[in-house]
């Protein structure tokens, strides 16, 4: 397991408790890990002024996966979020970022049963998944 106390880390830790209690029916809970993930999508943006940087990407789309999973018939839609996040706090795997790195403006390799198996089998690493 890796631990890095940094604040990314610190960012999603705290998303990944607020959307565990707001699941468990603590009241905002989960309004509150929507809030946070804002302040993590200007904060990455403020960094590299560009939607097309890899972290605001993969921020911007959390953000509408928890956006989406607002509307009652895709509640359980927290249930996945939820374990993605827990394995990005536990792990640091991070599969929200390995498919953003497969989309056709993230990469220029084709696409191919051995680019998905490298990408979504590979060991955690520390940085971008994102391949050139």
């Amino acid at each position: 397991m890796t631990f890095k106390m940094d604040l990314i880390w610190w960012y999603w830790f705290i998303t990944d408790v607020l959307l565990i209690a707001g699941v468990a029916g603590v009241p905002y809970g989960i309004e509150a890990a929507i809030a946070l993930n804002a302040i993590q999508v200007v904060h990455f943006f403020m960094r590299t002024p560009q939607l097309s940087a890899f972290p605001v990407q993969v921020r911007l789309a959390y953000l509408a996966l928890l956006l989406v999973a607002l509307y009652p018939p895709l509640h359980v839609l927290y249930f996945l979020i939820i374990l993605g996040t827990s394995a990005m706090v536990l792990f640091d795997y991070c599969f929200l970022a390995r498919f953003m790195s497969l989309m056709p403006w993230n990469h220029a390799q084709r696409l191919s049963w051995s680019l998905l198996r490298e990408t979504f089998f590979s060991k955690p690493i520390d940085g971008s998944v994102q391949k050139s």
